[in-house]
This record gives C-alpha cells, sequence and structure tokens, in this order.
C-alpha cells in the first residue's frame, strides 16, 4: 500500500462531518442547537469555525497531494535507474559479474582509449607542428610497426604459454602494464623541439616502440578477459557492447583534450595535453586491475600448444582471418582521424570546427550505440555491421563532393554518419571473442591469446597505416613542412604567407575523405564471406564449456566449419 492510499481513510473522515452526524442518530438541528451555545461560550463566531474545518480540510488535501507527488517522484526515479542499470548491464537476471566489477571494467576502456586515441590520432599532428618532414615521420611510422609485428606474435605465444601461481590468465598482466602505458605516453610526446631533426626522428621511434610494447601488455588481456568473465552469451554481448561506448567516451576526452587546448583560443603545447591524459588514463584504468575477477574456467584444451599449433589454428581459423583482412581496409584507410585537426583548418579556417562536430553528433552517436544491444535481440550482428559500413560510403560520397568549405553542410552530412559510426564502432571488436570460440571448437586448440594479440597487432598495424597514408598523400601533393607549437602558432605563420598551397589543401581533402569511403567499401566487399552467424557462436560457446557434446553442437550448427 502506497503512502497516498493510506491517507485515503483519513481524507474521507475529515471531509464527511454530515454522514458522521447521521450515524449517530442525531438530528441535525440538535446538533446545530448544540453548536450554538459552544460557540458562545469560546466567544467565537460559527461562520469562523467553518472557516476552520475548511482549512483543515484543505490542508490535508495539500498533504496528500504532496504525498502522492512524492510517491510519483519516487517511482519516476526508481524507473529511471532501473533503466539505467538494464542499459549498463547491472543487475539483470542471470548475470555472473557484480555491478561495481563491470563499472570498473567500463572505466578501464575510457582510460585505454583516451591513451590510444592520442597516439594513433594526435601523434601525427604533433610531430607535423613540431616541423618534421612528413613522408619521414610516414616511414617511422612503418618501421616501427614491423617490429611490432613480431612483438605481438611473440606476446601472443608467450600469453598462451606463461602460468600464474593465482591461476590467473589475464589480470596479472594487466596489473603490470597499468602504470608503464601512461608513462610511455608522455615520453611519446616530450620529444624536444630545439634538437635536430635526426635526433626528433629517434626521439619518435624510440619511445613509440617503448609505448607499443607496454600497450601490447595490455590490449590482448583486456580484450580476451570477457571470456573468463562470465559464461552468459547475452551478459557477455552486453558488456562488450557498453565497453565499446565507454571507449569512445575515452576517445572523445582525448579529442577534447588535444583540440581545445592546443586550439587557437588556449595554445598548449601536447606535452601538458600527455600528462593530463596520462594522469585521467590512470585513475580511470586502476579499479579494475583489482577488482576484475576470472570466475569462467573451461575444460582443457584436446591438445598441447606448440607454436606449430598455433599457426596452424591461426591459419584453419578463416572467419578471423576474414575479418581482420576486412578490417585492415576499413581502419587502415581512415585517415580523417590523424589529419582533421589540418583539415578543420586548411578546409574550413577553424581547427575546432571538427570539435564541434563531434559535440553535435554526441546525441545521434550514443543513441545509435546504446541501441546496439537491444538491435542485436532482432539482427545478427556482421549484418548489422556490414550495413553500417554500407551507409558510410554513401554518406562520405555526399560530403566529398557537396560540403567542402560549406560548414552546414559538412556538420549535417556528418550528424547522419554519426549514427552509423556509432553502430560500426561498437561493433568493431565483437568480432574477436566469436572467432576465438570458433577456433577453439575447430581445432580444440586453446588460443586465446594469439587471437586478441591479432586483434591488437591489427589496430595498431591500421593505425600506423592510416597515419603514414595520409602523410604520404598530403606529401606527393607538396605538403610543406611548418614548425609551431600549437595552432596559435600555425595561424600567426599563417597571416605572414607561410601557409600550404592549394595543391597540399586538395590532398588533405581527398585523403580524409575519399580514402576512407574507398577502404570501408573494400572492408564490405571481403565481409561478404564471413558467415558466422550469432546462433552459431552460442552454441560453440556450450560446447567448449562442456555444456553439451560435439555430435550436439554439430547438429545445431549451420555455418561451415
Amino acid at each position: 500500500m502506497t503512502d497516498s492510499e493510506e491517507r485515503k481513510p483519513g481524507i474521507d473522515s475529515g471531509t464527511g462531518t454530515a454522514p458522521a452526524a447521521e450515524a449517530t442518530g442525531a438530528p441535525a438541528d440538535e446538533s446545530g442547537a448544540d453548536a450554538a451555545p459552544a460557540t458562545e461560550a469560546t466567544g467565537a463566531p460559527a461562520d469562523e469555525s467553518g472557516a476552520d474545518a475548511v482549512s483543515a480540510g484543505g490542508a490535508a488535501a495539500v498533504t496528500a497531494d504532496a504525498a502522492a507527488g512524492s510517491t510519483a517522484a519516487a517511482r519516476a526515479g526508481k524507473r529511471a535507474v532501473e533503466f539505467i542499470k538494464s542499459v549498463l548491464g547491472i543487475g539483470q537476471p542471470g548475470d555472473r559479474v557484480p555491478g561495481g566489477e563491470k563499472i570498473s571494467y567500463y572505466a578501464y576502456f575510457a582510460g585505454q582509449n583516451l591513451i590510444y586515441a592520442l597516439v594513433a590520432t594526435y601523434l601525427t599532428t604533433f610531430a607535423l607542428l613540431q616541423g618534421m618532414d612528413a613522408e619521414k615521420v610516414a616511414l617511422v611510422l612503418v618501421l616501427v610497426k614491423v617490429w611490432d609485428a613480431f612483438n605481438d606474435a611473440i606476446f601472443g605465444a608467450l600469453f598462451d604459454k606463461v602460468k600464474f601461481k593465482s591461476g590467473n590468465k589475464f589480470m596479472p598482466w594487466l596489473r603490470m602494464s597499468v602504470v608503464a602505458i601512461p608513462l610511455s605516453v608522455i615520453l611519446l610526446f616530450a620529444i624536444p623541439a630545439g634538437i635536430s631533426e635526426a635526433g626528433q626522428l629517434a626521439w619518435l621511434a624510440i619511445a613509440y616502440l617503448i609505448h607499443d610494447c607496454v600497450y601490447t601488455l595490455c590490449d590482448a588481456p583486456i580484450y580476451g578477459c570477457v571470456t573468463v568473465l562470465t559464461d552468459n552469451f547475452g551478459e557477455r554481448e552486453k558488456l562488450l557492447s557498453v565497453k565499446s561506448i565507454c571507449g569512445t567516451a575515452g576517445g572523445g576526452i582525448a579529442s577534447l583534450l588535444a583540440m581545445v587546448l592546443v586550439s587557437q583560443k588556449v595554445g598548449v603545447s601536447y606535452f601538458y595535453v600527455a600528462i593530463i591524459g596520462a594522469v585521467i588514463a590512470f585513475a580511470t584504468m586502476l579499479p579494475f586491475c583489482f577488482k576484475g575477477k576470472e570466475r569462467v574456467v573451461g575444460p582443457p584444451p584436446a591438445e598441447s600448444f606448440t607454436v606449430r599449433r598455433m599457426f596452424r589454428y591461426l591459419f584453419s581459423n578463416k572467419y578471423l582471418l576474414i575479418y581482420y583482412i576486412a578490417f585492415l581496409f576499413s581502419s587502415g584507410c581512415n585517415v580523417l582521424g590523424s589529419l582533421q585537426l589540418f583539415m578543420s583548418f586548411y578546409v574550413f579556417n577553424d581547427e575546432l570546427i571538427v570539435l564541434y562536430v563531434g559535440l553535435i553528433t554526441t546525441v545521434p552517436f550514443a543513441v545509435a550505440s546504446f541501441a546496439v544491444p537491444y538491435i542485436l535481440k532482432k539482427v545478427n550482428k556482421i549484418t548489422l555491421y556490414k550495413s553500417c559500413l554500407l551507409a558510410t560510403v554513401g554518406i562520405n560520397l555526399l560530403i566529398f563532393f557537396f560540403a567542402r568549405g560549406n560548414t552546414g553542410a559538412y556538420i549535417g552530412l556528418s550528424v547522419v554518419n554519426a549514427i552509423a559510426t556509432g553502430v560500426v564502432n561498437v561493433l568493431m571488436f565483437m568480432f574477436t571473442p566469436d572467432c576465438a570460440e570458433y577456433g577453439r571448437f575447430k581445432t580444440g586448440i586453446e588460443a586465446k591469446g594469439i587471437t586478441f594479440s591479432l586483434q591488437t597487432l591489427m589496430a595498431k598495424i591500421t593505425g600506423a597505416i592510416s597515419g603514414s597514408l595520409g602523410l604520404a598523400i598530403i606529401g606527393l601533393f607538396g605538403w610543406k613542412s611548418i614548425t609551431a607549437e600549437s595552432f596559435a602558432d600555425l595561424a600567426e605563420l599563417a597571416e605572414q604567407g607561410i601557409t600550404q598551397t592549394p595543391s597540399a589543401i586538395n590532398g588533405l581533402w581527398i585523403a580524409c575523405i575519399l580514402v576512407p569511403l574507398i577502404g570501408n567499401f573494400i572492408a564490405f566487399l571481403i565481409l561478404q564471406f564471413y558467415k558466422l552467424k550469432d546462433a552459431d557462436v552460442k552454441t560453440m560457446m556450450s560446447c567448449n564449456a562442456g555444456e553439451i557434446t560435439r555430435e550436439d553442437a554439430l547438429a545445431q550448427i549451420k555455418c561451415k566449419l
């Protein structure tokens, strides 16, 4: 019974004096006669006592209305809390991961992606502002990634071989890397402007190598640990969806810091941006290192793990290879991220235009991102992913032909593009756990380390390719090296006539808009060969966990192994 319901009898008795009198059997005139002497005795007129009764009744009604309003507000608040918990996947039926642990898991991705965005998106901008030659920077980035290919393969094999005393497979690596990652990004952005270009390039190469090595220690484990946090497929999908949204938020924080602080209005150097970003990242990544719990342990693999079997597993996992070949094109050609500030500055005459676009598109991007878990209840994620990739191709074509120099058109089309991009960003790394389950089911090899290390490798390779490809393209169009601490310095130099040529700006527009849409279209074509469906993954998970036999699983699976 609610508060308002408990008050209703009191309200009725307070306003129902006449029925109460009738119930006693006393005539109305007698009660009136009795009331007169009483009135005389007290000296109060009869109409005043009536006013007092009305006032009391009104006060009771107001109290009841207030109580009812308070109850309604409480119910609305409770519904809001339940909705938020549903969106975040906290406290849902069948969940195995506590709410606090989930929040720390999401926060880790916010911090990690903040670091990733600073390096992948703004390292190129920083290097060009330092006055380094665009083509030389591109060469350094590519050479570092050649080593990174070996580094990730070594770590993947090491990850699957190393056994910790705790019995944990993922969490120890996260604890080892949580301090090293923020420090490495500060080192990377600490290149002095006063040394020679050769010295700057050497510093860039060494610091980038260090950063890549320590980043590898956390990337494969944090993505892979979802397979041991829970064996509930729906809960795992929700974890992967929400962590992608939080990761995007972390990237947004990096963009806010990097764009605003180095803009003409503030003029701070990237070194201080890196320090602020590193502190935020450390604070958000640390809690999960102690709250995370590995609670799902499947039966041991059918066969022992060797390096030879590792490569056999990798090349037999066709869906893993198909997906990441497509990913190589879609992410590797995403040149806009590394050059967006220069495009905004030279094409739209304001380096903060891309920030305004980011702020305006936050709502459609967020709505699309949070809708993904609900859409996936009706649609296979590979179908949704391909559809959104194709949508970005069409929208970017419109931007390329109709929005150059037109801020309104660019913002309007970007809002539409944010819906498709939001879905793509959430789904992007949801396929790796599925491929890991497929690989275990097909080969009997437990190789999550090499599976998620491939994801790490491809993310870093595509980051380097996108940066190097963009630099190579603008270099071909005659990009000039101009030294500046921030865009405030760059604007002053432009006023003095030290700026880029029209040809270089044409190349910048082509690199930022046309190249990404080509990459997405090629990825869409490649993904026509990806046939792994969500229902099949659920069946494979059950078999891998020992809940059903392989024969029963094969009878249910529809995709070709």
